[in-house]
């Protein structure tokens, strides 16, 4: 491991300040996915802010809604009544994620900047254009079957990881950041970036911006649901994830929301797929033509071409659930 300083800052906006002013710095917080990448030699910063107890850990009410600190755990934000009762699909995808004392440590900022788990990226012996830009992609011709289908480039083809953010995606949540230039709200949907031709960027942040707060707006009509598809029953990455939110009437579809995790290098918000919903009788030939129209732009690659037809039926089967 590279060594590195440590500063402990006694306000957030001081943290801020040191980090913006070092290109070499970076925030820590629970730490649950930066110090894997320090012991792998992934992340290599010549110094370490603590924002561990700076960063709020209350969940408050806010406009009819909640406003979630960035350091509430994220056991805790999966056990508090307001998130259980009024945004299950929430708690539901916390608890899909990880193992309980992971849970503990990890926060509902540094959650979803969580980088990908491509096993490439993970191993500084191959090629990989998330670390070295310009070194190639070595998942291109190789193992896929965690890989993208959606969104992803000839330059980077990883997932993004968090459970917790395909949740938010679809539940309009909006982040709250504090950066050198002030504070400033991002749509979560906005947060993170698909590769392109600079897939070592993952999210739209700047350096020295640091997530303060995460804000649910009120929730919406009808019932909601996260299901999380995974080789093993426990402690794995989505193969495809569903969070869905559904409000139907006599019949029929008056509302939709839907994202999908473990398909693309961001939480992918399907759109086209509401737009076909809304307005539509509630059957399983509308959830089935709602997953064609959204999927019709997926571009599985060898390996992992299973991931059309089982996003497809967890998405019906869910849809089906909640209607």
């Amino acid at each position: 491991m590279k060594p590195f300083s440590y500063d402990a800052p006694a306000d957030v906006a001081t943290a801020v300040r040191t980090v913006a002013a070092d290109p070499s710095a970076a925030f820590l917080a629970g730490g649950t996915n930066l110090l894997d990448h320090l012991k792998l030699g992934i992340a290599r910063p010549a110094r370490l802010v603590d924002v561990t107890n700076l960063t709020s850990t209350e969940i408050t009410e806010r406009d009819g809604g909640l406003s979630i600190g960035a350091g509430v755990p994220n056991s805790d934000l999966a056990a508090d009544p307001r998130v259980r009762s009024r945004y299950p699909a929430l708690a539901e995808a916390l608890l899909a994620g990880a193992s309980g004392p992971l849970r503990n440590m990890a926060t509902t900022g540094g959650n979803p900047l969580q980088r990908t788990r491509c096993v490439y990226f993970q191993d500084v012996t191959t090629p990989c254009n998330k670390r070295t830009p310009g070194s190639g992609c070595s998942a291109i011709g190789g193992y896929t079957r965690y890989h993208a289908i959606l969104g992803a480039s000839e330059h980077c083809v990883a997932t993004h990881p968090s459970d917790l953010a395909v949740a938010l995606a679809a539940l309009d949540a909006s982040v709250r950041v504090l950066g050198p230039q002030g504070e400033r709200t991002i749509p979560f949907t906005e947060l993170h970036r698909l590769p392109g031709d600079t897939p070592q960027r993952d999210t739209v942040l700047e350096h020295g911006e640091l997530i303060t707060a995460i804000d649910l707006p009120e929730p919406p009509a009808g019932r909601q649901r996260y299901r999380k598809v995974r080789d093993r029953a426990s402690y794995a990455f989505a193969l495809v994830s569903v969070a869905a939110l559904l409000d139907v009437a006599n019949g029929t579809v008056r509302d939709a929301r839907i994202a999908f995790g473990g398909v693309a290098h961001k939480p992918w918000r399907a759109w086209q797929a509401e737009d076909v919903l809304r307005g539509a009788p509630a059957t399983d030939a509308t959830f089935r033509a709602a997953a064609g129209a959204e999927l019709a732009q997926a571009r599985p690659l060898p390996g992992n071409e299973f991931k059309v037809p089982l996003l497809t039926r967890t998405l019906v089967s869910v849809l089906r659930e909640l209607s």
